[in-house]
């Protein structure tokens, strides 16, 4: 949600009636603390059949009104706000690395499979429009799902991924870019590409293939950004022939990619970072942030504190024991 300090508005001069406001709050406390200069008065044999009334029902009901009267100002105002809206277009290409030192368990159960779990969610959270593929590298880079609106067939395709020895990034993000020649034109606008962005999860060092920073700078004069994500703990290993390997995450190359690209580098330690990260990723690849006017956001705010206000006074004027 947008917070009020973000808000801007259609008709700022119309704010000068929340002096009113404060002018009614102003004269409520002097009048209040009139009340309590007073003194107590004695108690009456009236006190014992109307008690008096409750200083917190008042200072409450009286607390909404005047809330419920600087959302309508608000309202009246007419304020906008930057909120998310869907693009209507796009393609996403997924890009995993299945390079063997994915079977590492620093990332529980082990990498490849906290990164298919996690790979499935986002490519639900995109917005139905966007056209969806997954590529996958070690040594080679393969298409292993074309650009598709079928969120079934890429899960699906995520599911069997198989890991082979060696990291090409770099061929990766040249298949990628393959990839997304694929997406299927607009219908209404058959001559115009869609816009498209790579998301590239890795956990290791290019160590064969096209250099990756290469790969990026084609990215970039395609106006393709390149997000990555830096995938697994320094203290990550596996077993080769009995033989405990290390595998650390290469953190520079993967930044270097996308600060090529003008994309964004993360860096994914656990599966709830990665969760975050995909989520973070979905709302900036799927949606642009528009103003709007959200002046009915305001009045149902006033709508709501004057229920509340009214409920205080009916329960003041009621008496009830």
């Amino acid at each position: 949600m947008t917070m009020i300090p973000m808000l801007s508005f259609l008709q700022p001069s119309r704010l000068w009636l929340l002096l009113i406001v404060v002018g009614v709050g102003v004269l409520y406390l002097v009048l209040a603390a009139r009340l309590r200069s007073g003194g107590r008065r004695s108690r009456t044999r009236l006190d014992l059949v109307i008690p008096r009334d409750s200083p917190i029902k008042r200072h409450v009901s009286v607390a909404a009104s005047l809330l419920a009267m600087t959302s309508l100002v608000v309202a009246y105002a007419q304020p906008t706000a930057l909120v998310p809206v869907p693009r209507e277009r796009a393609t996403v290409v997924v890009t995993i690395d299945v390079s063997r030192s994915m079977r590492a368990q620093d990332v529980a159960p082990s990498r490849i499979e906290a990164a298919q779990e996690a790979a499935k969610e986002f490519v639900d959270l995109l917005p139905a429009t966007f056209n969806v593929s997954l590529v996958t590298f070690s040594g080679t880079a393969a298409i292993m799902s074309a650009p598709t609106l079928d969120r079934g067939a890429v899960k699906r395709a995520i599911d069997s991924l198989e890991l082979a020895p060696a990291t090409a990034i770099g061929e990766g993000i040249f298949t990628s870019l393959d990839s997304l020649l694929l997406a299927p034109p607009d219908p209404d606008n058959p001559d115009e590409p869609a816009p498209g962005a790579i998301i590239v999860l890795s956990d290791g060092y290019t160590n064969i293939g096209r250099d990756s920073a290469t790969a990026a700078q084609a990215a970039k004069e395609q106006g393709v950004p390149v997000y990555t994500i830096a995938y697994g703990t320094p203290g990550g290993y596996v077993y080769e022939e009995g033989v405990r390997v290390p595998v650390p995450v290469n953190h520079a190359e993967l930044a270097r990619v996308a600060q090529i690209s003008g994309g964004k580098k993360y860096a994914a330690e656990t599966v709830s970072d990665l969760r975050g990260i995909y989520e973070t990723l979905a709302r900036s690849v799927g949606y642009d942030e528009m103003e709007v006017e959200v002046t009915d956001r305001f009045a149902l705010y006033a709508l709501l504190l004057s229920v509340l206000a009214g409920s205080g006074v009916i329960s003041l004027a009621a008496r009830w024991p």
